[in-house]
């Protein structure tokens, strides 16, 4: 008998964001309890709101980024110089891929599929090292080729929410190198554990890149930035195109780099810790579904048989849930599920047992 040829190989969609689970065609899906999309519920809080409001009074006169520029450095102890402001964390890798020269760039999958996207659009062949759940998708900093001379890993990873210790990212760190640890979810780490971001200028081509608009509520806003050593910032910046982050976004940068905003940011990481507890508990109900663990972003990620259909059943539920095959290194029996409060995760599971108990898992 003829062996049957191997289905032809998928490349996965590296343009697919969670927002697209809760998008129709004319706009925002309503009834649908969102947990495709990894931003905090109930925010931007009313304090931000206020504050983001008031400079709309600004918005005559062209951004000045300085005052939001020195209170981002200031929080993270850095001179200014190694501070540059973007709009979000996804422009830093449009600038990145730009403006650093790079023979062999590579991407530590699965992980967040912007930065390989903007490398491609850029021009460059991009490799990937690939984590494997055996492992646990945990680093090994052996797995990185030698010669990689830009080398960009997430942490806590998104989608897998491993949080990888930071004496492993060091050891990747080199002469000749830049490394892009992608720290978008550390805020919502309890004590920021594991963070790069106070050793920049110390390790050799280390730039971190963070968001605010995931902790915050203000991904419709655009807020991020980079913390690199300063010539590293000079040459981002000179990609940049002039005023690149609104009058709005600055305000909003400044607010949440106060004191009593960290001090609020630190206790919704305390409190998404225990919620996150609370999820894998209740997931742990089904067998064989599988979580990935220990994790530590406000995410999880399962491992189930027939996802897709179990993904379209939560949907017809009232429940988004992000697909995992659009991540280089999953497949389609992989599902992210964005950590949400105690009630609405066990009106999820309801919804999963439902689901299941139509559709039994393999």
């Amino acid at each position: 008998m003829e062996r049957e040829p191997d289905p032809p190989h998928r490349e996965p969609d590296l343009r697919h964001h969670g927002d697209a689970e809760v998008r129709g065609a004319d706009g925002p899906l309503t009834g649908l309890a969102d947990l495709a999309v990894n931003v905090r519920t109930g925010t931007p809080p009313a304090w931000l709101k206020a504050r983001i409001a008031a400079s709309l009074d600004g918005l005559a006169a062209y951004p000045d980024g300085r005052a939001a520029r020195r209170a981002v450095a200031a929080r993270h102890r850095l001179p200014v110089g190694r501070v540059l402001l973007t709009a979000g964390a996804a422009e830093a890798f449009v600038l990145i891929a730009r403006a650093v020269r790079a023979r062999r760039p590579v991407v530590v999958h699965p992980q967040f599929t912007e930065p390989e996207a903007a490398l491609r659009d850029a021009g460059h062949d991009v490799a990937r090292v690939l984590l494997t759940e055996a492992d646990g998708f945990r680093l090994d900093p052996a797995a990185v080729p030698a010669d990689a001379d830009l080398v960009v890993v997430g942490n806590p990873t998104n989608p897998t929410s491993v949080l990888h210790p930071a004496a492993a990212l060091e050891r990747l760190a080199r002469p000749g190198r830049t490394l892009v640890v992608d720290e978008a979810f550390m805020d919502a780490v309890p004590g920021e554990r594991e963070s790069l971001a106070g050793r920049v200028g110390e390790l050799p081509g280390l730039i971190v890149l963070r968001s605010l608009t995931k902790t915050w509520g203000l991904a419709g806003l655009r807020i991020g930035y980079v913390l690199a050593a300063e010539d590293t910032v000079d040459a981002l910046e000179r990609a940049q195109p002039l005023w690149p982050v609104s009058t709005p976004a600055l305000a909003a940068a400044e607010a949440c780099c106060e004191p009593a905003a960290l001090t609020e940011a630190a206790a919704a990481a305390e409190e998404i810790a225990g919620d996150r507890a609370h999820l894998l508990a209740r997931l742990g109900e089904f067998a064989p579904l599988r979580a990935v663990g220990p994790a530590a972003g406000p995410f999880v990620l399962v491992r189930l048989p027939g996802a897709a259909a179990v993904r379209a059943g939560l949907r017809a539920r009232g429940f988004a849930v992000r697909r995992g095959d659009t991540f280089p290194g999953l497949g389609p029996d992989w599902l992210r599920l964005a950590v949400r409060d105690r009630s609405t995760t066990d009106r999820l599971v309801a919804a999963l047992a439902d689901v299941l108990a139509e559709q039994p898992l393999g």
